[in-house]
């Protein structure tokens, strides 16, 4: 029954929930809602059987479904409100349960053809959330880049397919990974399909150069926005997860997303600090955040791979759908907080270099408590500094204050480790790559930090004013296909269409950055 439930009934349901909506386009939202939690409700059981029975199953797709179904239920039922009085609501229903549909069958498949049909059809089913406003010519280009982007990833994924099934005989995971396993030395075949696959996901997860689109979807709703950057936008991560094994033993396709990956979120990371936007600043993060998931699984931390597909999206699905609320915020902190002065460089290395005694000091007591406990050194690198910043106390630098702070590290570093240790049950062993990635991983993100606190140390000085124009567009990296994009898929737009969006009025107009 656990096996039922994990590996069928979830794609069932929005497969007959979408049926539904094709037939009864008056209760479209009912017909939503009610498949929406009945796919929460199956996979909670699920997960509930699994931990009771304890009966071997697909953990990871089963810990994908649950994440699935709960966005689902979620976004679903944020939408209905969001979309009161708009017209072709019937249209977006379908869409988003045919999308929802695709990526539960992706999650559940062991089978690497059904995988890349149900990647190809999420694909497809996004093309029509984000042109829900035909009218807009924003919206039509966009599409277009995204629809040429994805044929590639296609095109990449389905050469994979023919290399793998000529060298296979088999497009199983299960088989894959046996055949790998009793290989000595991998045909140059396999070598290649590996890449194609690491190719299509770094295609398919925007990153740099190709990641314009990502960035320009905001004319897309916002319940459309939280799919793509909480969901769709990850399944890249979770096929290279499923692939693990293929990936690893080949160095070249590691080195493919090392370096994409690791590059990606420097340059996005740098140009996310040039936004004030909360949407764009939000797909920005995405972006810089993809590039991280791909740089971990090209390193072989497949765990903190997943741990960061879970949490990133579940933190992008309420910061789109709360985005609203940020106005009301900013002006709320601007009101109770004084704003102080940057200190030093020295002050911020130094509580970097606190930050990392602290996630050290707490791995090495874990480390004794469970003694098969394996933590890579690139990874707690990524952990400390990301966790500096809690000591970047501008205002009042007492010891108290700066004691708050390194508790707030350790207690962050305790909850990180003991997720680590579930997520090391869910996803495959860690690969040890070469120590040129590893030394890379580290000094690229040691050198992002090290940027951040220049350029908050002085923000009008040499260094911010040469880097602020590129930072700001970009590094110019979209221009070329952009300019391809119009020459090759002019936007043709549908006839214009009134809109409660058209009501400059509408509660929801600040939404549409």
């Amino acid at each position: 029954m656990v096996e039922l439930f994990s590996g069928g009934l979830l794609p069932i349901i929005y497969v007959f929930g979408f049926a539904g909506a094709l037939g009864l386009s008056r209760h479209q939202w009912i017909v939503a809602r009610l498949t929406a939690l009945l796919g929460l409700l199956t996979t909670l059981a699920a997960a509930v059987g699994a931990v009771l029975s304890w009966s071997p199953l697909d953990k990871l797709g089963l810990t994908l479904a649950l994440l699935v179904s709960l966005l689902g239920w979620v976004i679903i039922d944020y939408a209905a409100r969001y979309l009161q009085g708009e017209p072709d609501q019937p249209l977006f229903v379908r869409a988003m349960l045919y999308s929802l549909a695709c990526v539960s069958v992706l999650v559940v498949s062991r089978n690497l053809l059904v995988i890349v049909l149900a990647w190809s059809g999420t694909s497809m089913g996004l093309h029509f959330l984000l042109t829900y406003y035909r009218a807009r010519k924003a919206a039509q280009i966009v599409a277009h880049k995204k629809f040429i982007i994805s044929r590639m990833a296609d095109l990449c994924l389905l050469a994979a397919l023919v290399l793998i099934w000529n060298s296979c005989g088999t497009l199983t995971l299960d088989g894959i990974s046996a055949y790998v396993g009793v290989t000595a030395s991998l045909p140059s075949p396999m070598c290649w399909a590996a890449c194609l696959f690491a190719l299509a996901a770094i295609l398919k997860s925007a990153q740099l150069p190709l990641h314009g689109w990502l960035i320009q979807v905001m004319e897309a709703p916002t319940p459309v926005s939280a799919l793509l950057h909480a969901g769709i936008v990850n399944i890249g991560g979770f096929v290279l997860i499923r692939l693990a094994v293929l990936i690893a033993a080949v160095p070249a396709a590691q080195a493919m997303l090392v370096l994409t990956g690791s590059l990606t979120a420097v340059l996005a990371g740098l140009v996310m600090m040039t936004r004030i936007s909360i949407k764009v600043r939000l797909a920005w993060s995405t972006c810089a955040q993809m590039g991280f998931m791909l740089m971990e699984v090209g390193l072989g931390l497949y765990a903190l791979a997943l741990l960061h597909l879970v949490a990133h999206s579940l933190y992008k699905a309420h910061a789109f759908l709360t985005a609203g609320e940020t106005v009301a915020e900013a002006k709320r902190d601007d009101l109770l907080i004084s704003r102080g002065t940057a200190r030093s460089p020295l002050w911020y290395l130094g509580t970097g270099a606190l930050s990392v005694a602290v996630v050290a000091g707490a791995v090495f007591l874990w480390r004794q408590a469970v003694p098969g406990m394996r933590l890579p050194a690139e990874a707690a690198t990524i952990m400390a500094l990301g966790l500096a910043p809690l000591l970047w106390l501008e205002q009042d630098a007492s010891a108290m204050r700066l004691g708050l702070g390194m508790i707030r590290i350790a207690a962050l570093t305790q909850l990180y480790l003991a997720w680590h240790l579930l997520f090391a049950h869910l996803a495959p062993a860690a690969m040890a790559p070469s120590g040129f990635l590893q030394a890379w991983a580290i000094v690229s993100f040691s050198l992002l930090y090290t940027a951040q606190i220049w350029l908050r140390h002085a923000p009008r000085g040499r260094l911010a004013q040469r880097l602020f124009p590129w930072a700001y567009c970009g590094f110019y990296l979209d221009e070329i296909f952009t300019r391809l994009t119009f020459k090759f898929w002019p936007a043709r737009l549908a006839p214009e269409r009134a809109t409660v969006r058209d009501n400059p009025n509408h509660p929801h107009i600040g939404d549409m950055v």
